[in-house]
């Protein structure tokens, strides 16, 4: 079964064996057009459990809208093309009013084969209600397995912690020769695109399967996501930085220490005691004589207090997690 599931897929799969269920049950209890069961299956079978639900309690409201309104137009009208153009001309403004989107070409599917039987007898009516109730409920039914994605949200975590340290070991050199070397802009860009993912994954995994263990990841990626933003600020002070001292040299090592940290449950002590040090040579330096002795030292001590706010980001963050999830925190 495994080795299935990797060549088709699984939520292909899924589709499949329940569209064979669906038009099966269909033509067992007489239903004509039967397939068509099937094809809503197809349409039912979502990324997420919350939408599959979504979408099944919006098609079984816009069918009953779309049965009402054909059997009103077509009363009136006939079963002609005409009747069905009109009908369409209020079904859709409806659907759209009432946020049927994803449910008005199957059910003016639904509608069509009124049309093709020239009949809005309630059997007929009946007909076309149950082929919906039985493709959006198999579709339903289907989706309540979905397999965790936690393996690979901690594959992504992997892959994101370790683009932040190349970040900050990448600005630690700039700092060092600022004038030799430019920061690699790939490095942030490979960390979005990361975060994104992980994040996309995490809300995926949130809405499966609902829980406090789970919504550990999306804080997880929300915080990561609040330090590359501070990273993204850090890099612009970095390349302000035009001369090689006392101060550039710490907050390199500064950075380099933090950057060890970036895995670990909490950023050791040292780092603020490094912080208040590098602080604590500023007070007590002489001030600048140029302008561009005085833009220098700005610039690193922005960017230093920036790089405490990204140790204080991930600190409150720890600080909001049970004891279980600071446990599987520290297990990665």
């Amino acid at each position: 079964m495994d080795k299935i599931r990797k060549v088709i897929g699984y939520r292909t799969l899924k589709t499949a064996v329940g569209a064979a269920i669906a038009v099966f049950i269909s033509q067992l209890i007489g239903l004509s057009y039967a397939a068509n069961s099937g094809i809503i299956v197809i349409l039912s079978v979502q990324s997420t459990k919350k939408k599959s639900r979504d979408l099944a309690l919006q098609r079984l409201l816009a069918t009953i809208l779309a049965l009402a309104t054909g059997t009103v137009v077509f009363s009136i009208m006939g079963f002609t093309a005409l009747s069905f153009g009109v009908y369409l001309l209020i079904f859709i403004p409806l659907a759209v009013k009432f946020k049927f989107h994803d449910a008005i070409v199957p059910c003016s599917v639904l509608v069509s084969h009124i049309l093709s039987v020239k009949s809005v007898a309630p059997n007929w009516l009946l007909n076309e209600f149950m082929q919906m109730v039985i493709g959006a409920g198999v579709g339903l039914i289907m989706n309540m397995h979905i397999p965790s994605v936690e393996g690979k949200l901690c594959e992504d975590i992997a892959i994101i912690e370790e683009g932040i340290k190349n970040v900050l070991k990448d600005m630690a050199a700039c700092l060092r020769k600022p004038l030799e070397m430019k920061l690699e802009e790939s490095y942030l860009i490979n960390l979005g695109a990361a975060l994104g993912e992980g994040r996309e994954r995490a809300v995926i995994e949130a809405s499966n399967h609902p829980g406090g263990e789970v919504t550990y990841f999306m804080r997880y990626m929300d915080m990561r996501n609040s330090q590359y933003e501070l990273l993204k600020h850090m890099g612009k002070y970095v390349q302000r930085v035009k001369f090689i001292n006392e101060q550039s040299e710490m907050a390199a090592k500064l950075t380099d220490y933090v950057a060890a940290q970036v895995s670990e449950p909490n950023t050791k002590d040292a780092a603020f005691t490094g912080l208040e040090e590098y602080r604590e040579i500023f007070r007590t330096m002489e001030l600048p004589k140029t302008r561009e002795e005085f833009e220098n030292r700005a610039s690193l001590y922005e960017y230093v207090n920036d790089l405490e706010n990204f140790i204080n980001v991930k600190r409150s963050f720890i600080a909001s997690l049970t004891e279980i999830e600071k446990q599987k925190f520290g297990k990665r």
